[in-house]
């Protein structure tokens, strides 16, 4: 029993001092993992923050459509690993075209994310889109910024645990995040630069 405490210990003494910041700023600039974004006031106070971002050789213009129609079907789904998020009964099944039908995303749009509702909070086309959770400890902003012909995509997770259980059950949850958001970022950016290519 006590070794097994000890070691607990150290794997958590080592995720947080040295994989813990990779993990929850993969793809990020310092600036950008440490400033403050668009979104970031529907949430001020919050326990945990994942700002993960990836540069898109396309226009936002290109970039907008995969974001505007996110969530589960009949919407776009989240270009990640549909097979892991369908297991929690997410419903995801990611698309490969754009969905004119769900292209005018509005505040007070709603979506279910398995037991979480989403409410679209704000929205600025090819700029700003983000989302909050019916309970308020939660918000996932996407930011486009556009450089020279490109853009840089940012995803930043606001999130707040109330419960100890909540901080306990999240630390596993911060490396499976990692995985399935790389997979969606560039599974946007590869959608993307094909739609600019295609389209001019």
């Amino acid at each position: 029993m006590r070794r097994t405490i000890v070691l607990g210990a150290l794997v958590a003494g080592t995720y947080f001092l040295l994989l813990r910041r990779p993990v929850m700023a993969w793809g990020a600039t310092p600036a950008e993992a440490s400033g403050r974004l668009p979104g970031d006031e529907l949430l001020e106070e919050a326990d945990g923050i994942a700002t993960r971002a990836i540069d898109v050789d396309a226009p936002p213009r290109a970039v907008w459509p995969w974001i505007a129609q996110m969530g589960p079907e009949p919407r776009g789904g989240a270009y990640t690993y549909d097979w892991i998020e369908n297991l929690l009964g997410l419903g995801m099944r990611s698309a490969d075209r754009v969905l004119p039908e769900f292209q005018d995303p509005r505040p007070g749009d709603t979506i279910a994310y398995g037991r979480s509702r989403m409410r679209l909070e704000r929205v600025e086309p090819q700029h700003v889109l983000a989302w909050r959770s019916e309970d308020g400890n939660w918000v996932w902003t996407f930011v486009l910024e556009p450089q020279d012909g490109s853009t840089r995509l940012v995803s930043r997770n606001r999130y707040r645990l109330p419960t100890v259980g909540a901080r306990i059950g999240m630390l596993p949850m911060e490396p499976a995040s990692l995985l399935m958001e790389r997979k969606m970022l560039r599974g946007i950016k590869q959608r993307a630069e094909r739609l600019a290519a295609t389209t001019g």
